[in-house]
């Protein structure tokens, strides 16, 4: 009897992990696999002669991979008009992954160590900005860049000096400070929750070895951090890469377009749904990059535990 009480046991055990599984699996199929298998159609599918509307090709058998070719074929090289944008596209993620981290660092160590009692209170500040659409917080730059905002009339003092700055005519700063402004939330509250997460008694522990707080932070929490560091990082970089509306806004110029606005723009012309779908799967394939180097730190990370 005691035997056949395991292997039931055993049984439902073998059974009970497919059944939590489950529903993240039909998630990941229906909203991921499935829109990927629909935009691999569209990319090598054929375009409508007559109405210029893109054609799907389910047959994996009979894609053509004219429309694929076509893009990399103007990435480099004379016809390489796509080439900047997507250059420009990882100068702009980077400089602004950045300067997300230099900021959102100090606060979320500053909000999850530092704190004390007024925790709840920062911890409600740095929410604040979700509540507010990305739209509506690029607007409010807008409004400080015109001409006559804010921004030039602080600059000229009052009247004193001569301000006259068109900050929104297509200028690199401004984008790479927006998305700064936009992402940056983004990456403070998973630092904050993987700083909060260290434990207490190792970082006394280092300060009774003799480590003063510097060599404390350099040497514990520093790399105790360094997985919230890739995450928040992964955060904020991915959106960023599919960006468009920042430049549109901000700037609104092709000399500060990214791969975001050429996906846009393919979307809106007619006969260039395949060329979109191209630049969404080169895309895809830069973000795995930085996803396989978390799921590498997060794996080193849990046999290092």
């Amino acid at each position: 009897m005691e035997r056949r009480g395991d292997v039931s046991l055993r049984a439902r055990h073998t059974l009970l992990w497919p059944l939590l599984m489950l529903p993240g699996t039909i998630w990941l199929i229906l909203l991921f696999v499935v829109p990927l298998y629909v935009v691999l159609a569209i990319v090598f599918g054929g375009i409508d002669p007559v109405f210029r509307t893109a054609v799907p090709v389910w047959n994996p058998a009979h894609w053509n991979t004219a429309q694929f070719t076509d893009v990399f074929s103007h990435i480099v090289g004379e016809d390489g008009f796509f080439g900047p944008a997507l250059l420009r596209t990882a100068v702009y993620v980077l400089l602004a992954s950045t300067l997300c981290l230099l900021i959102a660092y100090p606060v979320a160590y500053y909000t999850a160590r530092l704190a004390g009692p007024h925790r709840k209170v920062l911890l409600a500040l740095l929410i604040a900005p979700f509540w507010i659409s990305y739209m509506m917080r690029m607007l409010a730059w807008v409004n400080l860049l015109q001409t006559d905002g804010l921004v030039n009339r602080t600059l000229s003092l009052g009247g004193l000096a001569n301000a006259d700055i068109d900050w929104l005519n297509g200028r690199s700063v401004v984008v790479v400070l927006g998305l700064v402004y936009g992402y940056v939330p983004y990456m403070i509250l998973p630092l904050y929750a993987g700083l909060d997460r260290l434990q207490p008694n190792v970082l006394e522990a280092a300060r009774d070895l003799g480590a003063g707080r510097f060599e404390t932070f350099r040497r514990v929490t520093l790399p105790l951090s360094r997985p919230a560091i890739v995450a928040s990082v992964l955060l904020t970089c991915l959106p960023m890469l599919g960006d468009y509306f920042t430049a549109d806004l901000l700037s609104g110029s092709p000399e500060t377009s990214m791969v975001g606005n050429l996906i846009n723009n393919s979307v809106l012309t007619p006969g260039q749904t395949g060329q979109a779908g191209a630049f969404v799967l080169l895309v895809a394939v830069v973000a795995l990059v930085p996803m396989l180097l978390y799921v590498r730190s997060a794996r080193a990370e849990g046999l290092a535990s």
